[in-house]
C-alpha cells in the first residue's frame, strides 16, 4: 500500500464521507456513528477533499481541517485522511475508481446526509457513482422530504432498500441504495465559520 494511504484488509466494509470538513463538527460524528451501527461498517474513512467543485469559497489551509477532525472524532474505528489530495482527484466519481484500483478487495459505501441527495444529480458523472458503490443516505435537518423526492431517489426508487435491511447495503452490489432516518443534529460547517470560533490562532 502506498505511504499515506490508510490500512484495509480483505472483506472489510468501510463506509466514505466526503466533504470539506471546514470545519468537522459533532454533526458529522453523529452521522458516522449512526453508519457504523446501522449500517454495520467495520470503518468509516472521512476524506477530508482539497476543495468542493460546487461551491465558490474554497475552504481551509488541509492541515487546520485535518487536525480539527482529528480533534471531534475519538473513535479508532474512523480513519481521517487526506487520501484525495493525495491520489490527484477532485470529483467524487474519480476518487471512487481510484480507491477501487486501490483496494479491490475491500467493500466501500459511499455516505451522504440528506442534504446531498437533494442535489445529487448535479455532481459529476452522479449515475456512475450509483454503479460504483452502495450508497448510505442519513437524514439531516430541513432535507428529509425534498431527498425522498429529488431526481436520483426517483431514478433509482427501484433500488432503494427498506430502512429495516440497511445491514445488506455493503454487501450487495450496485446500484443500491437506503435512507436511513435518525435522531437529528442541528449543526452546520457555515454556522461554525460564521461565529468564527474555530479557527486556530495565530
Amino acid at each position: 500500500m502506498r505511504q499515506g494511504f490508510p490500512i484495509a484488509t480483505k472483506g472489510m466494509k468501510i463506509g466514505l464521507l466526503g466533504g470539506s470538513f471546514d470545519p468537522a463538527h459533532e454533526g458529522h460524528v453523529h452521522l458516522t456513528h449512526e453508519a457504523l451501527k446501522r449500517f454495520g461498517l467495520d470503518r468509516v474513512w472521512w476524506l477530508v477533499s482539497p476543495g468542493n467543485p460546487l461551491k465558490a469559497r474554497q475552504p481551509a489551509p488541509m492541515t487546520e481541517r485535518l487536525a480539527r477532525a482529528q480533534g471531534v472524532m475519538d473513535d479508532p474505528r474512523v480513519v481521517i485522511t487526506d487520501i484525495e489530495a493525495r491520489l490527484g482527484t477532485r470529483y467524487t466519481a474519480q476518487t471512487l475508481a481510484a480507491l477501487i484500483r486501490h483496494y479491490p478487495e475491500v467493500r466501500f459505501v459511499w455516505l451522504m446526509g440528506s442534504d446531498n441527495l437533494v442535489q445529487f444529480d448535479r455532481w459529476d458523472h452522479w449515475q456512475d457513482i450509483m454503479q460504483m458503490v452502495p450508497i448510505g443516505v442519513l437524514a439531516r435537518p430541513d432535507s428529509q422530504i425534498a431527498a425522498r423526492l429529488s431526481k436520483a431517489a426517483t431514478v433509482y426508487r427501484r433500488v432503494r432498500l427498506a430502512e429495516g435491511s440497511a445491514r445488506l447495503l455493503a454487501i450487495g452490489p450496485p446500484p443500491r441504495w437506503c435512507f436511513l432516518d435518525m435522531p437529528l443534529r442541528s449543526a452546520s460547517s457555515s454556522a461554525i465559520r460564521a461565529r468564527g470560533c474555530w479557527r486556530p490562532k495565530g
